[in-house]
This record gives structure tokens, C-alpha cells and sequence, in this order.
């Protein structure tokens, strides 16, 4: 009996070795398969997220020299009576605002976060914040526009001014990050 069950348990340990290794082989497998597609989509979506802080930094660049002119004829027209802000706005050539893109950052943020760095992460959230505070301040900026677009007096020229200061600098602040993001 004793020598049936021996038979028995070498017999189960011979057929259950392979099964096992096969499992732990097939497990090894799925997790490096796993890891390489990982590795893949990162390497993607932070080409893509390169690619959108590239051209909202160039897009930055572009727009303060404009907010810069706007400045200057605020300054300029202040103390003009005649000329109403809509007037000053037109003379500038409107009023302009960067978009910035954070899409990709958006979709790894809310699937695969655990994949990235601590400082990626960091430095990609102080972006994202620094793209909303700009938001809040261009709807404040539109708001106090469409209240006060035919406003001639000095008080409105001046607040108008330095809501446009603000937000570049804002955006110079924004641009910045992008640039630390960059060297990372």
C-alpha cells in the first residue's frame, strides 16, 4: 500500500512539474508582452504630449509680441476720450489668447499614470494648472471686454491693460514649465 501511494505521488509530481512550469512560462510571457506594450504606449503618448507643448510654446511666442502691441496702445490711447476700448482693440488687431494642448497628457493621466515618472507627473500637472489659471483669466479678460467694449475712460483702458499683463504673464510662467518640461 505504502509502495502504491509512493508510485502514486511520483507519478503526480512527474505530471504536475511541467503543468506548472508551463503556467509560470506562460505567466513570464504574458508580463513581458505586457511590459513592452507598456513601454510602447508611453513612448507614444509622451511623443505626442512633446509634440502639443511644442507647438503651445511656439504658439506662446507668437502671441505675446501681439499682447505686447495691445499694451502699448492701451498705454498710447489712455488719456483719449474719443477712442473707446473696442476702438483700441481694433487698432491692435484684436485680442489674442495661445491654445494649449494637453489632450495626450489628459488621456495617460486618466488610464495609465502609474506607468509614468513622479516628475513627469509633476511637472505635466503644474502645466495642466497653469492652462486653467490662463483659461479663468481669458473669460475674465472676454467678460470684462463684452461690459466695458465702449468705454472711453481711463480706469477701463488702465484695467484692461493690466488684465492683458496678467496673463502674459501667465503664459511667460506657462512657458517656462513647458521648457523645464523639456529638459527632463
Amino acid at each position: 500500500m505504502k509502495k502504491k501511494i509512493k508510485n502514486y505521488t511520483i507519478h503526480f509530481i512527474k505530471e504536475i512539474i511541467p503543468v506548472i512550469a508551463g503556467i509560470l512560462i506562460a505567466l513570464f510571457i504574458d508580463n513581458w508582452n505586457s511590459e513592452r506594450k507598456d513601454k510602447t504606449y508611453i513612448y507614444q503618448v509622451f511623443s505626442t504630449i512633446d509634440s502639443e507643448l511644442k507647438d503651445s510654446k511656439e504658439d506662446i511666442k507668437a502671441i505675446i509680441p501681439q499682447q505686447e502691441s495691445l499694451i502699448d496702445s492701451l498705454e498710447f490711447y489712455t488719456n483719449h476720450k474719443e477712442v473707446t476700448v473696442m476702438d483700441v482693440v481694433m487698432i491692435s488687431k484684436g485680442i489674442y489668447i495661445p491654445q494649449i494642448k494637453m489632450s495626450a497628457w489628459k488621456s495617460v493621466s486618466n488610464n495609465k499614470i502609474d506607468l509614468i515618472d513622479y516628475q513627469k507627473i509633476t511637472s505635466l500637472t503644474n502645466i495642466e494648472e497653469l492652462k486653467e489659471i490662463l483659461d479663468d483669466k481669458s473669460k475674465f479678460l472676454m467678460s470684462f471686454l463684452y461690459s466695458n467694449i465702449h468705454d472711453t475712460d481711463k480706469n477701463t483702458k488702465q484695467t484692461l491693460k493690466m488684465i492683458i499683463m496678467d496673463i502674459m504673464q501667465t503664459e511667460k510662467t506657462l512657458q517656462q514649465s513647458i521648457e523645464l518640461f523639456e529638459e527632463k
